[in-house]
């Protein structure tokens, strides 16, 4: 069962949060939080949290459903940075000028959903292979 958590208008530079989100893609989720955990970037730890909430919606998704659920079969199946609004301020500069200050923001979002079956990867992927006759 999917599940999918977001953190919006987060004080970050999306570019700087690209960097941690790009660490957990395609881990489990457990691992990802592990990792996060010891990452020293600052945005290390609300991507963290927005990881851990999407466990928690998938648990309760799950029960909801009356299905089982394991956490160890969570993997991350998407997560992404997209830009925010940017806060523009300004700074007093020498002789009278101004200089404009960009103060941007991200929306991280992060979907975990259970992990696939190789095989079944596996078996449409060899009918494909070699030249079409």
């Amino acid at each position: 069962m999917e599940a999918k958590a977001q953190a919006r208008f987060v004080r970050v530079t999306p570019q700087k949060a690209r960097r941690v989100v790009d660490l957990i893609r395609g881990k489990q989720a457990g691992e990802a939080v592990t990792t996060l955990q010891f990452a020293p970037q600052a945005a290390a730890e609300t991507v963290r949290k927005v990881v851990e909430s999407a466990v928690a919606n998938a648990r309760v998704k799950a029960e909801r459903a009356s299905v089982a659920f394991d956490e160890r079969e969570l993997v991350i199946a998407e997560a992404y940075v997209d830009e925010g609004p940017t806060l523009k301020r300004f700074r007093p500069r020498a002789q009278g000028r101004a200089s404009q200050i960009l103060k941007r923001t991200s929306h991280i979002t992060v979907v975990v959903a259970p992990r696939e079956q190789k095989t079944t990867a596996k078996a449409v992927s060899a009918g494909t292979k070699g030249r079409a006759r």
